[in-house]
Formats: C-alpha cells, sequence, structure tokens
C-alpha cells in the first residue's frame, strides 16, 4: 500500500505522478478521497 498525497490542497486540478517500478505487473485497486467523495478504480500493470 502506499500514500501519495496525505495533505490539504487548495480546490483546483492536480496530477500525481506513481512510480510503480518496483510493483509486478498485475490488477491493482486504487482509493481517492476528497472530502465526502471517495473513488475506487482497477489499475492494470504491464511491463
Amino acid at each position: 500500500m502506499a500514500t501519495l498525497v496525505n495533505k490539504f490542497l487548495n480546490k483546483r486540478t492536480y496530477q500525481i505522478e506513481f512510480n510503480g517500478s518496483n510493483l509486478e505487473s498485475g490488477i491493482y485497486f486504487y482509493r481517492i478521497q476528497a472530502g465526502d467523495f471517495t473513488d475506487e478504480k482497477l489499475m492494470i500493470l504491464l511491463k
């Protein structure tokens, strides 16, 4: 598990990069939380 950002950010658009070079190819779940909003998605990592 990894936390990319865990702090208050002002309202605007952000781009966060995730380095998965230490992970194996596979299917991963990720979650985005902002205030009352939560969304979970699948990420497919192919090497």
